[in-house]
């Protein structure tokens, strides 16, 4: 029963959100994920690393398909997100924890200063 409310909340919560809020959403699985796969890496769980990787990667396809190109800094931003995903796909196939660390840096990044852009539109 806890199980199905929590999956209720959760589903709530994204159709209720704005475009911002779901950014935001966005941008926290994927430092979750990133997260995960590093402590997954430090325990030597490779297939746990392969979820997360993988979880992380859909999560930056996803905010490369939602990025309105209108605006001069999508493409900057899509760049960026393209240079995340090909690293996350080495970091998937090497298992390396500096590249997930780096890649975890920039995903803060992107979050910190969306938090911050929320915060002054309100």
């Amino acid at each position: 029963m806890t199980n199905l409310a929590a999956q209720q909340y959760k589903q709530n919560s994204v159709l209720t959100a704005t475009p911002g809020e779901v950014t935001l959403q966005l941008y926290n699985g994927l430092v979750k994920f990133i997260k995960m796969a590093i402590a997954s890496a430090e325990q030597g769980e490779i297939q746990a690393v392969n979820t997360n990787l993988i979880k992380s990667q859909d999560i930056l396809r996803e905010l490369l398909c939602t990025l309105n190109m209108e605006y001069p800094v999508a493409k900057d931003m899509a760049a960026m997100y393209e240079y995340m995903l090909e690293r996350l796909i080495k970091a998937n196939t090497t298992k390396e924890q500096a590249i997930m660390e780096e890649v975890l840096g920039y995903a803060e990044d992107f979050r910190n200063t969306w938090q911050q852009a929320l915060k002054l539109m309100k």
